[in-house]
């Protein structure tokens, strides 16, 4: 049997195949060694491009494709559908219910910008318009009492009216209804009867918790993306409904976790980060392997770039996360994306400034290099010119890369206003994109409170192992560790997450005066329903894992700090004594101080039901006391052009010792290790690249940089990068995270 793990990119579909060494729900032992495969993401219906990837597979083992489905017990699936859905304005219409007086909230927001010093920061569209926003009578009391029943007369007249002005979907947010869902629940009992087609989303059930814009956002956005979301697991279920064991399709969820399709569907806000969240959470896993303790994550794709920082072997995790200008308030691993990727364009801005994404040319046309129709010059068309990409090996040699239409593309959109050469061109856009992701990296570490010297770079995703050294360099970053998975890496993580859902309710109360037993009985009721619904899908007993957390605050302060709940069964003092010592201790690894003397709130209570899955296994590379040796070489340009012998990465036996200049590849990534850096492999497969804190040779004026010719003879010279070339605001990168 196969366990199969995707992940819908923007630019390519990824598969991870790993024979299946026990059952989906248990903790059995682990299975063989993984296979992966790549394929083209097809945009207009991904699942598409998901089947095309399964054939490919199929054919590799030397079956059909309905043998392969049928000997498939397990399949977990990532994709971008729900956040590309919300980022391109393509959601459903949204009509939204919310007490009287109370709909322009919305709008409102919290009565502040996102950016709050950003002066030409422009107020986001609203996703469920003014006419589409109706108010009903009701109201509930900050105590939970009803001072004023619903009107259902009113409510079925707005629902009517919103029917026949085109709403495609229901929000349904009443105040303080996360204390008394009834009215909520009655209403959602009406909107069946009369339209029980229409996608609804429930205030109290997707976001159970104090804060009303949090909710009202959150709950709109399920709605805005609910529909298109589940039609496209609905399209992807009926792919498998012939194959009976594959009913259950586990999609990967934002807070690092799996769930069913029908979960999935319905609360479709939690898969926001669907894909970028397998990454991380494999990136934990095997930075536990590693003895890792801190660790970037540096996920660069075709279309962007993905961050985030892991620390004692698990990911950063928030509760609040802007996404397109709108708030999820949804517990998510801490995600930042920038766009920069290997399909990111570079332009030069009217100023003379060369920039490069966040646009992107996707899959398609794809870069100029692809010869699908693309005219912009590209991250990838850069690396391809400057030698660092094989023209005939990419995607294993499925796809030839065209260098002349990439040097044309370079040459006319930077080249020709720079007055610089086609290489000149590249190796511009190239550095530019790095300092990017290095400014990107340097800020949101920065911002929580951590110093990214002091962590391990682990990069995945097809592009990172061509820009991972010279970002670690530019960070200050000694070490880099790129995986064996790491072209797939999202889809691997898949394969080694866990089933996990997350309650939480909201209890503000003073540490000092908190109820105890009260608190107890939270805890337990929703861990309960954790452990019911886990125990439902067929988790082992065994396999079921409950963890407690809180968001807590000091008294005069509006945001909350996410703090881990000592064992709920310890006495009240050391219960409460823990507790205390958790958040000022937290709060100061956060913000570089505490107030000890300060009151302490708690806002809201959240658990963690988790049901273990089994590990897919590593690999296994035995060392070999030979040196390696180089299977040919090719001219890259590091500063100048230079000879690089290039090696077979996945042929590199354990204990393997490269100094750079030196190029690495697999079927579906390039490692660049620069002169002055270190490459060895593992015994996982893995490469550690030690990264020399010399930057490559410029003019110590830090005017230009020499370019041999664009052909690469040696001796010729191109015209000189200017300042203008590689200068980039550090003020764009902070707006666009």
């Amino acid at each position: 049997m196969y366990k199969i793990g995707i992940d819908v990119g923007g630019t390519f579909t990824d598969f991870v195949i790993a024979p299946a060494g026990g059952s989906a729900r248990g903790l059995d032992q682990e299975g063989g060694q993984p296979r992966f495969f790549k394929t083209q993401t097809t945009p207009d219906d991904p699942s598409v491009g998901v089947m095309n990837g399964l054939q490919e597979a199929a054919t590799a083992y030397g079956l059909s494709l309905d043998q392969f489905l049928g000997e498939t017990d397990l399949v977990i699936h990532g994709a971008t559908v729900a956040t590309n859905t919300l980022v391109e304005r393509k959601g459903a219409t949204v009509g939204l219910l919310t007490t009287d007086g109370f709909r322009d909230l919305l709008e409102m927001r919290e009565g502040l910008k996102e950016d709050r010093y950003n002066l030409r920061m422009k107020m986001v569209e609203p996703l469920a318009a003014r006419y589409l926003r109706v108010g009903v009578p009701e109201r509930v009391r900050a105590n939970g009492e009803v001072v004023c029943p619903l009107d259902e007369a009113a409510l079925v007249e707005s629902l009517d009216y919103l029917a026949g002005e085109g709403a495609e979907a229901l929000a349904v947010c009443f105040l303080f209804s996360y204390l008394n869902p009834a009215h909520e629940q009655r209403a959602a009992e009406i909107i069946r009867q009369r339209f029980p087609e229409i996608y609804t989303s429930l205030s109290h059930e997707v976001i159970p918790q104090i804060k009303e814009f949090d909710r009202l956002s959150t709950t709109v956005i399920n709605s805005y993306v609910g529909p298109v979301f589940s039609r496209y697991l609905s399209h992807l279920a009926e792919r498998f409904e012939a194959y009976p064991q594959l009913k259950d399709v586990l999609i990967m969820q934002s807070n690092g976790g799996v769930a069913p399709i029908a979960d999935s569907s319905r609360m479709a806000v939690r898969a926001i980060l669907s894909g970028p969240a397998g990454g991380v959470s494999a990136a934990a896993y095997i930075g536990q392997l590693l003895g890792e303790r801190k660790i970037i994550a540096f996920d660069m794709g075709g279309t962007s770039t993905d961050i985030s920082l892991i620390e004692n072997g698990v990911p950063h995790v928030t509760n609040e996360k802007f996404e397109a200008g709108w708030k999820i308030a949804a517990p998510m691993i801490d995600i930042h994306t920038l766009g920069a990727g290997g399909g990111s364009i570079a332009r030069v801005d009217d100023g003379g400034i060369l920039h490069v994404g966040p646009e992107s040319a996707g899959a398609e046309p794809g870069p100029a290099c692809y010869g699908r129709g693309g005219t912009n010059p590209t991250v990838t068309d850069a690396n391809l010119v400057l030698g660092y990409l094989d023209a005939t090996k990419f995607l294993g040699g499925r796809t030839a890369l065209e260098p002349e239409a990439a040097r044309q593309a370079l040459a006319e959109h930077v080249g020709a206003p720079l007055n610089l050469s086609d290489v000149a061109a590249a190796y511009g856009a190239y550095k530019v994109v790095c300092t990017t992701i290095a400014e990107g990296i340097r800020l949101m570490s920065v911002q929580r409170g951590v110093d990214p010297r002091e962590f391990t770079m682990m990069g995945f995703g097809g592009a990172s192992g061509l820009h991972a050294s010279e970002v670690a360099r530019q960070l200050q970053v000694e070490k880099v560790y790129i995986p064996s998975s790491a072209p797939v890496l999202s889809a691997y993580g898949m394969l080694n997450t866990d089933i996990k859902y997350d309650f939480f309710r909201s209890y503000p109360v003073s540490l000092d005066r908190m109820d105890l037993s009260e608190l107890r009985s939270i805890l337990g009721e929703l861990g309960g329903q954790g452990r019911d619904k886990l125990l439902a899908q067929g988790v082992d007993p065994g396999a079921v894992e409950i963890q407690y957390s809180a968001d807590m605050r000091y008294l005069d302060q509006i945001y909350e700090v996410t703090v881990s709940l000592p064992e709920p069964t310890l006495p009240d003092a050391e219960f409460l004594a823990q507790l205390t010592d958790n958040f000022h201790r937290r709060y100061q690894e956060l913000y570089s101080y505490n107030q000890q003397d300060q009151e302490v709130r708690l806002v809201t209570l959240r658990t963690a039901a988790i049901g273990k899955l089994p590990r897919i296994a590593q690999l296994d590379r035995p060392g070999d006391a030979g040196a390696a040796n180089p299977v040919g070489s090719r001219r890259v340009y590091l500063g100048e052009w230079q000879d690089a012998p290039t090696y077979a990465a996945d042929g590199l036996p354990a204990g393997t010792e490269i100094d750079g200049p030196a190029v690495l590849e697999t079927d579906f990534t390039t490692i660049v290790v620069w002169p002055g850096d270190r490459a060895s492999a593992d015994s996982m497969g893995g490469i550690e690249l030690r990264v020399s804190q010399q930057a490559a040779a410029v003019p110590h004026d830090g005017t230009s940089v020499s370019a041999h010719a664009a052909e690469g003879r040696p001796g010729e010279q191109a015209d000189p990068i200017t300042l203008a070339v590689v200068e980039h605001r550090l003020e764009s990168i902070a707006q666009e995270m």
